[in-house]
């Protein structure tokens, strides 16, 4: 009997001119979680693929429970035992949490009708065995936040009963809070003799909830080891192949920051009311709170992609109230989105007609497109924000997440803006991409003066990269912080409870 309940054996698997995966062996134990953990285009993907029958391996063996297996399928895979949550999700938003839970899996009553009322039950139980009273079993997809919408995804691999649970960047749009709950239920799920593969580029997280990590550089497996056994730099040097010392390396520093060029006095909108603050020429203003706290909110209000209720705001101190998105950007406002592929790409156009996106004007000529002067421009910005690709015109879908990234912030960046909206900056990159990323947020903000509220999630991120912070809870601000001084448990403190602090 193997001590693995699943494991790949000298797994293989090429794609035209790339060897993604080069004889990578990997197993996970019963009632352990075993962090995979790599760069973007590492291989984690199609490894994943793989053990989920999505893929078929050019060579090499998969096991379960010591049993040779040839998953024909994605449901051949899952009918083994091998669930997967990916990062983007398969949800169907029309439809409500419990059908998207046991989607084609609805206990059927007489005459082949849906029995709604056991379905709603199963559904009850489970949320209520996994603490998540807060989502009722009949709310559609669509009106959850992108958190809860996680949550039902990880509840419906959960809901088949797996030997392995595949989590793929499980705490992507999820606050501290949230991430804690989750954390519980897998431990609770360990217990049982559940076992986990944890892909994430949350280093801290790893050393939170994994007993095991492997290392992946380009498709091939650098070390496993005990997670006690290794520290953050240990990891972040064997995947990236290089020593990255500071990754958040000139934050902070008081030269560059000028006067006041954003200015919001008693906003009040969707899910947020009397929220006031200010950001100045060549700062990052970072936006710190749980799910739920209105900070996306209040940024795509300023942005007019959300109405705003009542209130005043000013840029450069003259009266700002943009009436749509195109007249938020014309005055000289950016809202980088935290959803890339919905709403920040078009991912099925390429590189050099993503950038142009925000200002078609600056490359047509009597509704010409000038497709020199734009191929020179993108070749610039290639150059100047480290976008690794092979061609201008190659597809962004092509690219990988922390390539996306790039190209969605040098679009907006390229309309030069006073005050660049950025929401969830980092979220799906690798610990390379990040570096690259936050020297550029800084960079941009210092020589091209710009003001930055950056929305995040992550914790360490905001501390690092702020100037200031504003930390928000229920639609309100709790306290603002500067960033120098501020801690994690000031932060949290502010975040979770009710007294004000400036």
């Amino acid at each position: 009997m193997s001590e693995y309940v699943l494991e790949a054996r000298s797994i293989v698997k090429s794609f035209p001119g790339v060897k993604a995966l080069s004889h990578v062996d990997f197993g996970v134990k019963p009632g352990e979680v075993h962090a995979l953990v790599g760069e973007n285009g590492a291989g984690k993907s199609t490894l994943m693929m793989v053990l989920g029958g999505i893929y078929r391996p050019d060579d090499g063996e998969i096991y379960v429970d010591g049993k040779k297996m040839n998953f024909l399928s994605a449901r051949d895979s899952i009918d083994h035992g091998v669930g997967i949550v990916f990062q983007e999700l398969s949800l169907v938003p029309q439809l409500s949490v419990a059908e998207n839970i046991y989607f084609n899996r609805q206990p059927i009553q007489t005459m082949g009708m849906v029995n709604r009322k056991k379905l709603y039950t199963d559904t009850e139980e489970m949320l209520r065995r996994f603490d998540m009273r807060d989502i009722k079993p009949t709310t559609l997809v669509r009106d959850l936040s992108i958190a809860n919408q996680q949550v039902v995804e990880i509840l419906k691999a959960m809901s088949e009963s797996p030997k392995v649970i595949v989590l793929d960047e499980p705490t992507s749009s999820l606050a501290e809070a949230e991430v804690q709950r989750l954390f519980r239920n897998i431990r609770k799920l360990k217990d049982e003799g559940i076992a986990f593969i944890y892909i994430s580029h949350h280093l801290s997280e790893i050393f939170d909830i994994a007993d095991t990590v492997t290392v992946l550089r380009d498709g091939q497996m650098v070390v496993t080891r005990p997670v006690s056994e290794v520290d953050e730099d240990y990891l972040i040097n064997h995947m990236v192949g290089r020593c990255i010392v500071d990754v958040y390396e000139n934050s902070q520093a008081d030269s560059g920051i000028g006067d006041i060029v954003f200015q919001a006095e008693g906003l009040c909108g969707k899910n947020f009311e009397d929220v006031s603050f200010d950001v100045r020429a060549g700062e990052i203003v970072g936006f710190s709170g749980l799910v739920g706290a209105g900070r996306t909110e209040v940024g795509r209000a300023i942005f007019a992609a959300d109405s705003l209720k009542t209130g005043k705001m000013k840029l450069e101190r003259k009266p700002y109230a943009p009436h749509s998105s195109q007249h938020a950007i014309a005055q000289g406002v950016g809202y980088m989105t935290e959803d890339r592929k919905s709403l920040g790409l078009y991912l099925n156009f390429d590189i050099s007609q993503n950038l142009a996106a925000n200002r078609l004007s600056a490359f047509s000529k009597n509704g010409i497109m000038q497709d020199r002067a734009l191929a020179e421009e993108t070749g610039r910005t290639i150059s100047d924000y480290g976008v690794v690709t092979t061609s201008v015109h190659k597809k962004v879908s092509e690219l990988s997440g922390g390539n996306q990234q790039k190209v969605l912030l040098a679009a907006w960046m390229s309309i030069h803006p006073k005050l660049l909206i950025v929401d969830e900056p980092t979220r799906g990159v690798d610990v390379g991409a990040k570096f690259e990323i936050y020297q550029i947020l800084r960079r941009m903000a210092r020589e091209q003066h710009c003001g930055i509220m950056m929305i995040s999630s992550d914790l360490p991120e905001v501390l690092g990269l702020s100037d200031r912070i504003v930390v928000m809870k229920d639609g309100h601000v709790t306290g603002v912080l500067e960033g120098k001084t501020a801690t994690e448990n000031s932060v949290m403190s502010l975040a979770a409870g009710s007294e004000k602090e400036n």
